[in-house]
């Protein structure tokens, strides 16, 4: 089996800053996940060193030459078959026992974490937090046990954060959860590792780990953004951060759903041949109810946001998107 002064000894080799396979650690159980894969990594080197080694020794050593009268070789040898039998079944349950102790760890969270709701959808992630405020990044206080609750609206996504050595799916109609006790602060990569569409690599995201005294501070303000914002300035954020820029853009480009440059006021063509006036009470209807009136040309894609998206954030959007006909 693996030691304790074994394992400690692999996780140091990887501490700090990075290497040329892992980047740094950002979490308290990265050094244990990194210790398991250096523990598989040198094991195959070491193997791959001797029988590259013993392969070039036998074909010296026992190449057919003048004078050499071939030998019956033996049947089985007893020593040997139980040798190479015992020892790899002896690596193998070590390495089991390794990766097993580091999959408790992330399996089974503290108590007093703190929870935050993570939603996926094509092709963003959104963060909801107890106050209710969401984002399209994960904010956490350094040395606090974070547990996420994820779930996904449409197919499944798969959220991995590098460097803190977590990855979960997050798959439709179920919940599934991942903690992780930020160590420094710093801003750090979010991706989806479960290919999920046209836009797979492009949903991405960051997790921002703040001071303890500065995490309450940034949450305060960033809720109250609707008050402190103008509304067309809010429907900025908003579209940003709840992911309608993935699928709508802003200057003209046709995505996955019709651009909103310069489409207030305009006539669309629907699916089923109807003609609509891009208005309030249809933009809203397309936010809430996205699937009733599809813009011809366009697969049914949109998810709907009824009970998402309060009705003065409805608005914001609206008066942002107003704001792309000038």
């Amino acid at each position: 089996m693996i030691s304790g002064s074994l394992r400690a000894l692999v996780a140091a080799m990887g501490a700090g800053e990075g290497t040329f396979w892992l980047p740094s650690q950002a979490s308290e159980t990265a050094a244990e996940v990194d210790a398991s894969f250096r523990l598989v990594y040198w094991i195959s080197v070491f193997f791959l060193a001797l029988i590259t080694f013993l392969l070039v020794f036998f074909i010296v050593r026992y190449r057919e030459r003048a004078g050499y009268e071939r030998q019956q070789a033996p049947e089985h040898n007893t020593p040997l078959e139980v040798f190479w039998s015992v020892i790899p079944t002896l690596i193998v349950i070590g390495l089991f026992w390794s990766g097993y102790r580091s999959y408790l760890s992330l399996a089974v969270a503290p108590q007093n974490t703190y929870e935050i709701l993570v939603t996926g959808q094509k092709w963003n992630w959104q963060f909801t937090y107890p106050n209710g405020y969401v984002d399209a990044q994960l904010h956490v206080p350094r040395d606090t046990a974070i547990k996420l609750i994820m779930s996904s609206q449409d197919v499944i996504h798969s959220f991995y954060a590098p460097n803190f050595r977590v990855k979960r799916d997050v798959i439709p109609g179920r919940y599934t959860q991942v903690w992780f006790t930020p160590l420094a602060t710093g801003e750090y990569d979010v991706f989806c590792t479960e290919y999920c569409g046209t836009s797979h690599s492009a949903m991405l995201s960051k997790i921002v780990v703040h001071e303890p005294n500065e995490f309450d501070a940034w949450l305060e303000e960033a809720s109250d953004f609707l008050t402190r914002m103008p509304p067309a300035e809010a429907g900025q954020m908003l579209y940003r951060m709840r992911g309608c820029k993935q699928c709508h853009s802003v200057d003209g480009t046709v995505g996955t759903g019709p651009t909103l440059a310069q489409l207030f006021g305009t006539s669309v063509s629907l699916v089923g041949g109807a003609t609509v006036t891009v208005e309030e009470n249809y933009l809203r209807s397309s936010i809430v109810d996205p699937q009733s009136q599809v813009v011809a040309g366009f697969e049914p894609v949109m998810p709907t946001y009824r009970g998402r998206l309060k009705d003065e954030e409805i608005s914001a959007i609206i008066e942002y998107i107003k704001t792309l006909n000038q």
